[in-house]
């Protein structure tokens, strides 16, 4: 068993110089996993903006896209969990390239172990402009109305308004709180002490964290892939972060 996790690789982020080149380092990836993988889970945040309007592809990721359904096509699971930037999807990676998508935290047994799986928004109190956003995001009826602005408005404001949110909270990212004061921490230990479980998998962070709970039980946040590089692998009996060059 090879079981690989990846998020917050915000593919199309006007931060990012050379966005071809950064697709380009996922895609050699995936490519490099799909020998021996027998699941890939994408937590969250994968697209720094994506909206599927009814009946056009939004520009870009086509190598990203056409590597997903490659792995897809070779037997591999390929999970994907939406996170708070890539959150209106409604069918296209489902039916087009056969991801199975999450909109929600998922428990999962793999191997022996079970896993708490989940992007990682929202599982705590937000500061309060956050949480009328995210509100808003997962608004189906914000949804539906967004569908009428055209394509070329909707992706341009979409990538800005990331652009500019990534752009008010970089000073408070990649550094770790402290164990009592990282909030994903928290939730896990609150969440372990009610229900059974021996790794939580998060993204949203930002961080590369590795840390052993009371019990042997594991909080796991897995980086990004934008500057960190960083990713989980799993192997049946101990899970490791390893990064790619």
């Amino acid at each position: 068993m090879k079981v690989y996790f990846c998020s917050d690789a915000h593919l199309g982020s006007l931060l990012i110089k050379d966005r071809r080149a950064h697709e380009k380092k996922i895609v050699d990836w995936l490519d490099s996993v799909k020998a021996d993988a027998t699941a890939v889970y994408l937590l969250g945040d994968m697209f720094d903006f994506w909206y599927e309007y009814r009946t056009v592809v939004a520009k870009g990721y086509v190598r990203f896209l056409g590597k997903l359904a490659e792995l897809v096509d070779r037997g591999i699971e390929v999970h994907f969990f939406t996170g708070n930037h890539d959150i209106w999807t409604f069918g296209y990676l489902e039916q087009e390239i056969g991801l199975i998508v999450h909109r929600e935290p998922e428990t999962v047994k793999l191997g022996d172990k079970v896993f708490y799986l989940a992007h990682g928004d929202g599982l705590f109190v937000e500061e309060k402009g956050f949480s009328v956003i995210r509100k808003i995001f997962h608004s189906q009826a914000c949804q539906r109305m967004f569908r009428y602005i055209p394509a070329q408005w909707g992706q341009s404001f979409g990538f800005w308004w990331s652009m500019k949110n990534r752009q008010k909270i970089l000073h408070i990212e990649n550094k770790f709180q402290g164990e009592d004061n990282e909030k994903l921490v928290k939730f896990a230990k609150d969440y372990f002490a009610k229900h059974e479980v021996d790794y939580f998998v998060f993204g949203h962070r930002h961080i590369a964290l590795d840390l052993q709970l009371k019990a042997h039980k594991r909080v796991i946040i897995l980086g990004d892939f934008v500057s960190i590089f960083s990713y989980g692998v799993f192997d049946g009996s101990t899970f490791c972060l390893e990064y790619v060059d």
